[in-house]
């Protein structure tokens, strides 16, 4: 599993590097301004906020224990963990269901730099479960 510990652990790094920095932004901006935000009809504003804030921990967490794992050899573990956490990125497409958001323009690119982020786990995740599946590696 050398490619895993490291060509794949490099890359990971930047990854999540890259995905936090985008959800820690995206994320703090939608509780700071959460009323700039289109709202679903039945919540308020700042139950929103308090959403987003319990969904970054949890997300991160995720995220945490994958990378955490990944440094101890629980490969397929650590892939199941950071498939979660990509959800974070995904998540952020969430507000064209409601509506478009009426705000500035690099407030409005985090969502796409958080959905590029969850790719690009996605991606490592895939390309990492396929050096798994070449070589047996106890789970």
């Amino acid at each position: 599993m050398e490619a895993l510990q490291n060509r794949g652990l490099t890359a990971l790094r930047l990854i999540l590097a890259f995905t936090l920095l985008s959800t820690t932004l995206h994320y703090a901006h939608n509780v700071i301004r959460a009323a700039d935000y289109p709202q679903v009809e039945g919540i308020s504003v700042g139950l929103a906020a308090t959403l987003v804030v319990v969904a970054y921990v949890l997300f991160t967490t995720f995220g945490v224990l994958g990378y955490r794992d990944y440094l101890r050899g629980r490969y397929w573990r650590a892939l199941a963990f950071l498939m979660v956490f990509s959800l974070s990125g995904l998540a952020s497409l969430g507000h064209f269901l409601v509506a478009v958001p009426q705000i500035p323009a690099f407030w409005f690119a985090t969502i796409y730099t958080d959905t590029a982020a969850a790719l690009l786990l996605w991606a490592f995740v895939t390309w990492a479960a396929t050096k798994l599946n070449r070589t047996s590696v106890p789970a």
